[in-house]
């Protein structure tokens, strides 16, 4: 669509480069206006617009996807939006949607979340380029080799825990990557680590009523006779496992099942949500809200 007072059709031109901006902000009259009429002066064609206001907190959120004008780039629409911007006091971000933002994967023994990954990536669902896969367990370096990726073996011990977690302080500041997934990752990060990457590190674990710790929570869930079996996708945050949830899924099992048929089904899923996870992340869909998300 095009916003009022916009040029003709014709202007935009065909192909040009997309670009998302997500925004939030204390919700009042007037922000959507002043937004998308700076838009339409610059010429920018309106393809996808989401928002929510959040009435308990009255933080108003948006996303606006737009083509155009052929020689944008963030830095250049963050000036041309820099009126609203600072009139309503927002938080926003503006990217390029066709780039291919940098990611750091990193996994323990068990690769079927890393694997669906990276087949994701290879057939284009997925618009990402990994940068690194990092593990504690050497398993994973065939699957780099293979992929021609670089690969970290960091054995992770109480003992150099910190000195491992600047190591990947420093491998994300090198690459640029915008993102860590913990693909199956089975070492928890400090703190100060988890602070230093709020927003830009996705885990994947699996969820059941009862929660399962330990060992085996799926061979654990099979003895408890488990009727759902569930992932969840969140931010990682200092608490284990309680980061902004992400994305879900559940799938029903039953008796008649095997302990390593539960297994088989958790695999799936974790999988799946880590990678749609990762995706709505990627494209700008995911916006933090205190402890917990928008998605759009």
């Amino acid at each position: 669509m095009n916003a009022p007072n916009s040029p003709p059709a014709e202007s935009v031109v065909a192909g040009a480069p997309a670009h998302v901006i997500t925004l939030s902000c204390d919700d009042r009259p007037g922000i959507v206006a002043a937004v998308t009429t700076e838009l339409a002066r610059l010429g920018a064609n309106i393809t996808e617009s989401s928002q929510f206001w959040d009435r308990q907190t009255n933080r108003f959120f948006m996303r606006i996807a737009f083509a155009g004008p052929a020689d944008a780039t963030p830095a250049s629409l963050e000036r041309a939006l820099a009126v609203p911007i600072g009139q309503f006091g927002m938080t926003a971000a503006i990217a390029d949607q066709f780039r291919r933002p940098k990611i750091v994967v990193m996994v323990s023994k068990f690769d079927h979340a890393l694997l669906h990954l990276l087949y994701q990536i290879r057939v284009g669902w997925l618009n990402a380029e990994v940068v690194a896969i990092v593990s504690n367990h050497e398993s994973g370096r065939r699957t780099a080799e293979l992929e021609g990726l670089p690969f970290h073996h960091w054995p992770v011990t109480a003992a150099n825990k910190t000195e491992q977690e600047q190591k990947l302080i420093r491998l994300v500041e090198e690459t640029g990557a915008e993102l860590v997934v913990l693909a199956r990752y089975m070492q928890v990060f400090s703190s100060d680590l988890s602070a230093r990457l709020s927003g830009r590190a996705i885990n994947i674990h699996h969820s059941f009523l009862p929660s399962f710790k330990g060992a085996k929570p799926y061979h654990q869930a099979f003895e408890r006779g488990v009727k759902l079996i569930g992932a969840t996708a969140h931010y990682v945050t200092g608490d284990l496992d309680e980061g902004p949830i992400i994305e879900q899924e559940t799938e029903r099992v039953s008796h008649a099942q095997s302990a390593d048929d539960f297994v088989a089904v958790g695999r799936d899923i974790e999988s799946r949500v880590l990678a749609r996870a990762v995706k709505l992340h990627l494209e700008g869909r995911v916006m933090l809200n205190g402890h917990k998300t928008i998605v759009f």
